[in-house]
């Protein structure tokens, strides 16, 4: 819009929902927005790991953003319920409409905003009937802004390639086509982008020839890995970018960078490729298919540093959580958060236990780096084994580690380690837990990541600290560890770093946080 760039990315199960990102120069942005913000908006209640907000689609036409996003409520068997909306705002920071319920047929929707006027919603369809291919192609049908509501009869556009998995789809007009950009192959190695077009908005659409647009999947060495769902941008300029998903991965010491492919601690993540077009209208990502690490800026942008946009130390001084972090699939304040209680203080009630699906006292923030410090400290009396708080390194409710103040009938107040992998859980202390000091009144911990390792150390005055000798795999709490693990249904996050309460006892203890720190280090 102007010279203002917007990028809506997926938040699946986490809450606040949908992430937005801005940018003046396509080079530094900075995250200004959580849209839904309220259950009116996004009730994810029991949704599944990595269900929840898939491949958000925001537009601005006729004065207005449109936001499209999912809720995905099951992913497991034959069926996917995959509930779509819509919600609009004329300013970026809201407020947002009521939600339009839209379909529930498919996946990734988006919307198109014809020449002509007319609006219409794209998406994949799921095909339950598991004797034939689970995707189905990709169905266009009109909204009717008057109405609220898809109108007219849905139409299949396209079927996609022999790859199949067709899926993230995005209309554009451009020079008299139509042009089809689509995901394929899946999500994870095999992931692609490729473009389809016609002359007519019905079709028939005719794929590009030759390779697809965008893939890595034939270049296990690529920097970029699973490139594809791109989405188109022209600069005023007349020059063509495209942002996509990718990941990017580790690999531990004694493994191939080809078998295994790898492991991605960071999850999805954005990607930007500039596009150049052919004498036939066909598109090509500059610098080749698999995506490049370096891209040339924009021809008006006069400066290509990239700066830092996140607080490094957040006081809790506020009455609000800052934007980068999440709470799960609730708001915060129904899962016992607040900021008002102990003014100065990050309190959190004890509710439900770290592999809950429903009511958790947890506050994370998105590993951004391979290498960082995560920094807290917090106040917390137990008197119960079943009462624990402190920090969480967390993928999914199967698979996260903790280190943490509860209490045990031999010590005392104490220090804990948790491990949940994979459903397996290892207290690594035991006996040897840290007994905490009886004049000690708040415990420091630290997680330290470090590529293909991370460990937690302690402190009772935040000077002096002390490792905690236990070295957790990084790599562990990756997309690729959980698909290896669980199934190709739930793998879409990456890790997540924070603070969390949680209290079996039924009395909701209270822990506070006095401050968190996330550093990168490289």
């Amino acid at each position: 819009m102007g010279d203002d760039y917007y990028i809506a990315n997926s938040t699946f199960h986490w809450f606040p929902g949908v992430q937005i990102h801005h940018s003046k120069d396509l080079i530094n942005w900075e995250l200004v927005e959580k849209p839904l913000d309220s259950k009116r908006l996004l009730d994810m209640t029991g949704v599944p790991d990595s269900g929840g907000v898939w491949a958000p689609d925001l537009t601005y036409s006729g004065g207005k953003f449109w936001l499209v996003y999912s809720n995905v409520k099951s992913m497991r068997g034959a069926f996917k319920d995959t509930p779509n909306f819509l919600t609009t705002a004329e300013s970026i920071h809201g407020p947002w409409s009521d939600p339009i319920y839209l379909n529930s047929n498919g996946f990734d929707a988006s919307l198109f905003h014809a020449p002509d006027g007319k609006k219409y919603l794209i998406n994949m369809v799921w095909d339950q009937r598991n004797y034939l291919h689970q995707f189905h192609g990709i169905q266009l049908r009109e909204y009717s802004v008057e109405d609220q509501k898809l109108i007219g009869e849905p139409k299949i556009i396209w079927n996609g390639t022999a790859d199949r998995i067709t899926e993230g789809p995005h209309l554009y007009f451009i020079n008299d086509f139509y042009y089809l950009f689509c995901a394929q192959g899946g999500t994870n190695w095999p992931h692609q982008e490729v473009v389809a077009r016609s002359k007519n908005l019905l079709g028939p659409y005719d794929a590009e020839p030759g390779e697809p647009l965008l893939t890595a999947m034939d270049d296990s060495h690529n920097y970029l890995q699973k490139c594809g769902h791109g989405s188109l941008i022209e600069t005023p300029d007349h020059e063509w970018y495209m942002a996509h998903l990718m990941a990017r991965t580790l690999h531990h010491a004694n493994e191939s960078v080809i078998e295994p492919r790898g492991w991605a601690p960071l999850g999805r993540e954005t990607s930007i490729e500039k596009i150049e077009w052919d004498n036939d209208g066909w598109p090509h990502v500059v610098g080749g298919k698999a995506g490049s690490r370096e891209v040339d800026a924009p021809s008006f942008v006069t400066s290509t540093e990239a700066k830092a946009t996140y607080p490094v130390k957040d006081d809790f001084s506020g009455d609000q959580l800052n934007i980068n972090f999440n709470t799960l699939r609730l708001p915060s304040e129904e899962v016992g958060v607040s900021l008002v209680d102990r003014p100065g203080y990050l309190r959190l009630y004890g509710h439900e236990s770290l592999s809950s699906l429903f009511n958790l006292s947890l506050v994370v923030r998105r590993w951004q780096a391979f290498s960082f410090d995560s920094e807290t400290k917090v106040d917390y009396q137990p008197e119960n084994y079943q009462q624990m708080a402190g920090m969480v390194n967390y993928y999914d409710s199967v698979d996260y580690t903790a280190a943490y103040i509860t209490y045990n009938e031999k010590q005392g107040r104490c220090i804990e380690v948790l491990s949940c992998d994979a459903e397996n859980f290892t207290f690594y202390l035991k006996d040897n837990a840290i007994s905490i000091p009886d004049d000690v009144t708040s415990v420091y911990f630290k997680t330290k990541v470090r590529h293909e390792n991370y460990s937690y150390a302690y402190s009772f005055d935040g000077q002096e600290w002390q490792d905690i000798p236990v070295t957790f795999d990084s790599l562990k709490l990756s997309d690729d560890y959980i698909l290896m693990n669980y199934g190709g249904y739930a793998f879409f996050t990456g890790a997540f770093t924070g603070v969390f309460s949680s209290d079996l006892t039924g009395s909701k203890l209270p822990a506070d946080f006095d401050y968190f720190k996330y550093q990168e280090l490289e």
